[in-house]
């Protein structure tokens, strides 16, 4: 009698869009993400032994890791992800078990909507479930984060996998990343959402955002606080003259984008949405000029917002470098908007962008919305 086939199971994680707060998570500072309707699935299926069968349909390709390996290691390919949580839960002192995953994702690679926290959390929720074990959502944000760090070898903080684990499309998180304390707020149904993926990643992105921790890590010390979330404007003002300038100038951005965050928060739980796409604005000229992490492309596509009709504030969203902005902009211009962003960008780099709208409040689906 042949054995009964294993039942399948599937696992899903949002990639996210940050409204405000970039380069403030690893300062332990604050940001505000929104989870998208966009995600990535993980279907798994148990299978004798401990061997991990992964096979990604993005990708076409497929892989194999025996979890009994005395010392995993990165392979610096797209199944370190993978992986690496795996590796994690076993440091835990979970007994992963043999499964084999089929990986689907409709989230951009590279694009900076969180692709990769996505994979991670979908993964860990389905190596979870054939094993036998739980974690709670903040551990699990927490073991993904770790994962990221310490096998795969990214330095990010914690928002990716926080909002994955614990976003809602509709509401934004107003996340404090020192103590992990969230509150959330419900996006305006008279507003949406719009992205737009620039379809540039500057090659040095990579390395210029561990200079960009590194120089944070570095003002903080010299302002004799625990991370640049403890600072103030007076602080930093009074060692101005002890500081390099640009060191004065990532400390600028960073004190001042924690407080655009949590003013930006109390805007939107007022519905005064000028007010909010002000701070959008604000947010983009000190990553532009005080953080330096913007690119002429960016620039480009906040700058074409700005002169649209309904549109409250624009901003890139992401490590920057290319990547993707954001947009706020009133319901019944968003078609237009998105329509004249493209044709517009499209027309002085003759690059084609991808646009996605969020769902509106209480809608059943959303699509991206390019052209074919």
């Amino acid at each position: 009698m042949t054995p009964e086939a294993e039942p399948t199971r599937t696992f899903r994680a949002p990639g996210r869009v940050n409204l405000i707060g970039e380069h403030t998570d690893y300062n332990q500072g604050f940001v505000l993400p929104v989870a998208l309707d966009l995600g990535t699935t993980v279907t798994i299926e148990n299978r004798p032994g401990r061997v991990l069968t992964v096979r990604s349909e993005t990708f076409g390709d497929q892989v194999e890791f025996d979890l009994t390996d005395p010392d995993p290691r990165p392979s610096h390919h797209w199944s370190d992800y993978v992986r690496g949580v795996a590796v994690m839960l076993q440091r835990t002192g979970i007994a992963v078990s043999g499964a084999n995953l089929v990986i689907r994702s409709e989230i951009p690679l590279g694009a900076g909507l969180s692709s990769s926290a996505a994979l991670e959390v979908a993964t860990a929720r389905a190596l979870l479930d054939a094993s036998g074990a739980t974690l709670a959502a903040t551990a699990l944000a927490k073991l993904c984060q770790q994962a990221e760090n310490e096998f795969v070898g990214v330095q990010c903080g914690i928002m990716d996998q926080f909002t994955a684990c614990h976003g809602t499309p509709g509401e934004a998180l107003l996340l404090d990343c020192r103590s992990l304390a969230f509150r959330r707020v419900p996006l305006p149904p008279e507003a949406r959402v719009v992205i737009c993926n620039s379809m540039v990643k500057h090659s040095l992105a990579s390395s210029e955002y561990n200079r960009r921790r590194h120089e944070c890590s570095t003002g903080a010390q010299l302002l004799n606080v625990a991370a640049l979330r403890d600072a103030t404007l007076a602080t930093l003002e009074r060692h101005h003259q002890h500081l390099d300038a640009t060191i004065y100038r990532r400390c600028r951005h960073v004190i001042t984008e924690n407080t655009r965050v949590q003013q930006a928060f109390d805007a939107l739980q007022r519905r005064d949405l000028h007010q909010f796409g002000a701070f959008m604005y604000a947010s983009h000229a000190s990553l532009r000029d005080d953080f330096e992490v913007s690119c002429p492309e960016l620039d480009l596509l906040v700058q074409i917002a700005s002169d649209l009709p309904g549109v409250y504030g624009s901003r890139l969203t992401g490590g920057g470098f290319g990547g993707c902005t954001v947009s706020l902009v009133r319901s019944e211009h968003s078609e237009a908007f998105r329509e004249t962003l493209r044709d517009r960008y499209r027309e002085a780099t003759g690059i084609e962008p991808e646009l996605y709208q969020l769902k509106p409040p209480g809608s059943s689906s959303s699509t991206p919305q390019t052209r074919p």
